[in-house]
């Protein structure tokens, strides 16, 4: 996106392969990366905005909750508001799905940028899979009881020593991964409508933060309160085995999806290739045509359902979702560019590296590349929104839970543009990546050391 300082693109946001003697199998050729400009991906901003937002459309739900997080799996995620129910089924699982591919398509990135340096991989990986677990813990202790950033480390470091592995190694443990995965859910869904003895649509679904399966019930009844945010810290402590056990879904699930985004670079889906075309209309027909169909149905099968509507169904139409976005933000950009050269040639000056865009694009694009830092503060503000020891505005109705998310959405498309001008990343992913090259700063000065003697 356009700021008031050129930027360079991160390894974790370009396209550029890796030598020819060291190109992944499967990897689209440098000619065919025209989705963006200066090298970057001109979708993935914008899909990761996306993805941002529509996950905080989820958890809307749990902050709104009188009570909180803790009250809402106690009630069992259910509600009776027929316009709330057909909100939650709108982005429940399916923006958290969309983000997880996106991790695996930055994943893909950075081994490329590894693999064109000519350094090992997935070498010191385990250190940036540890700064975002503590990140994770951190972020779910202070403030959000079902942060992903702890499934995303343990699942990431996994998928990274897939990565680099031949296809059909990939292939092997990814299927067995998935396999194991489906089974369970299906299994445990089987077991839950045979002993429930059916049940009807009158069940809530759950949001990105929960699990039907975690066993929440176990906090104490009178510890559901926002009244103190000490007092949800120490309830996050004191229960950390019912808020976390849904790593135990979110681990297996985001290993697959980051390994599924990795192969859909190498496929060519961000490129303007015809098998690039021809790849996104397949994966918006799969996940757009039949994905949503098929949540429908499972959304309204009842609550015994609810794994299969949380966990299997919205990754399919998070890949619809990625395909269909991924081909109407080429097709603005292919049209915004010709605009701009229109009006360059016909003012006789010379056409702008600047791709002009919207003011509401610039915004999602923005949060897109301030992600991490975008996903803890809208937390952090709906906290301050919604519990009582902030705003109290839980428990308003449904169009009140609307009108709190367009408001969060908004400031975050007003301040990350804002910060963009000044920095190249979000504050936490400065302070990530400061954490991360500060171990490298030392090797960096004895290797010049070294050379400056070998100089000599």
């Amino acid at each position: 996106m356009p700021t008031n300082q050129p930027v360079s693109p991160s390894p974790a946001a370009t396209v550029s392969p890796p030598s020819d003697t060291a190109m992944p199998s499967g990897a689209a050729p440098p000619s065919d990366t025209a989705m963006g400009t200066g090298g970057r991906i001109a979708a993935l901003d914008v899909l990761r905005g996306i993805a941002i937002l529509g996950t905080l459309a989820s958890n809307i739900w749990i902050f709104t909750a009188p009570g909180g997080p803790a009250a809402w799996i106690s009630d069992g995620f259910a509600t009776a508001d027929p316009v709330q129910r057909v909100l939650q089924a709108l982005a429940n699982g399916k923006f958290l799905g969309l983000l997880t591919l996106l991790f695996g398509v930055g994943l893909e990135l950075q081994y490329r940028s590894m693999v064109r340096r000519g350094l090992p991989w997935p070498g010191r990986y385990a250190l940036r899979a540890g700064i975002l677990f503590v990140e994770g813990l951190v972020h779910y202790v202070l403030v959000f009881e079902f942060d992903v950033l702890m499934g995303y480390a343990i699942a990431s470091l996994l998928a990274a020593y897939l990565i680099g592995r031949s296809d059909r190694v990939v292939r092997a443990w990814g299927g067995v991964i998935a396999a194991v995965y489906v089974a369970g859910i299906v299994g445990i869904t089987a077991l839950l409508v045979a002993t429930s003895g059916g049940s009807g649509a009158d069940g809530g679904s759950g949001a990105d933060g929960g699990s039907g399966a975690d066993g929440g019930a176990s906090a104490d009844a009178a510890a559901l309160s926002t009244a103190s945010w000490l007092d949800q810290l120490l309830l996050r402590l004191t229960h950390m085995d019912a808020f976390r056990i849904e790593l135990i879904l979110i681990v297996p699930s985001a290993t697959v999806l980051f390994v599924v985004g990795s192969r859909l670079v190498r496929a060519g889906v961000f490129t303007t290739s015809a098998e690039g075309a021809r790849l996104r209309r397949r994966l918006a027909w799969a996940g757009l045509g039949a994905g949503i169909p098929l949540n429908a149905l499972t959304t309204w099968a009842g609550p015994d359902w609810f794994l299969v509507d949380r966990y299997l169904v919205p990754p399919l139409v998070a890949l619809g979702i990625l395909a269909l976005g991924t081909t109407l933000v080429g097709r603005a950009q292919a049209r915004a560019q010709v605009r701009e050269r229109a009006w360059a040639e016909a003012q006789g000056r010379a056409r702008s590296s600047r791709s002009p865009v919207g003011l509401f694009r610039r915004g999602v694009e923005a949060v897109g590349r301030t992600a991490l830092s975008c996903y803890v503060l809208q937390n952090v503000l709906a906290s301050a929104l919604c519990y009582d020891w902030g705003l109290g505005l839980a428990g308003g109705g449904a169009w009140q839970a609307v009108a709190i998310w367009a408001g969060i959405s908004a400031t975050l498309m007003l301040v990350a543009p804002l910060w963009l001008r000044c920095w190249p990343r979000g504050p936490i992913e400065l302070l990530m990546h400061r954490v991360y090259d500060a171990r490298r700063a030392p090797r960096r000065a004895r290797a010049a050391s070294s050379a400056s003697h070998s100089a000599r």
